[in-house]
């Protein structure tokens, strides 16, 4: 999806959902990681994370959209915008907002132990000829 194309469903879910007009641009940022999307209080742009869309689809960005929207809307008209004002949460069940962003699915290295078969999911890759099996100190190897 391009930027272009993110502007127009944006503007559409704020003419659906909250019968106003979006003004400002809503913007890729491939530099968010643990939150799908932001309002900036300065420019009342918004910005979204592309592994949203990558990971969890358009329904989970719609929602996603919808709870910056709920920020943007409130803000401008001087009403509690934040996460614990009661506003807030109470457009946010309104319009059907995701109140959190759900977990993306992240490079995962799966690892087996040759002698137990044990297996072990890791984050983070790591290096086999230092460590071994936590079971039988067997060879670990790579499988994904």
């Amino acid at each position: 999806m391009t930027e272009k194309e993110l502007q127009h469903l944006v503007e559409k879910i704020s003419l659906e959902s909250f019968s106003k007009k979006f003004a400002h641009s809503a913007v890729w940022n491939r530099r968010l990681r643990s939150t799908g999307g932001r309002y900036l209080l300065k420019n009342h742009a918004l910005e979204f994370n592309p592994s949203v869309l990558q990971f969890l689809g358009l329904t989970e960005l719609e929602k996603i959209i919808k709870h910056e929207l709920c920020h943007y809307h409130l803000h401008l008209e001087r009403r509690g915008y934040k996460h614990s004002d009661a506003d807030f949460k109470k457009l946010l069940t309104k319009v059907g907002g995701s109140r959190y962003t759900p977990q993306m699915k992240k490079a995962q290295h799966n690892y087996e132990c040759s002698s137990c078969g044990q297996q072990y999911a890791r984050m983070r890759r790591l290096n086999t000829n230092r460590f071994g099996c936590g079971k039988c100190r067997g060879k670990l190897v790579l499988l994904s």
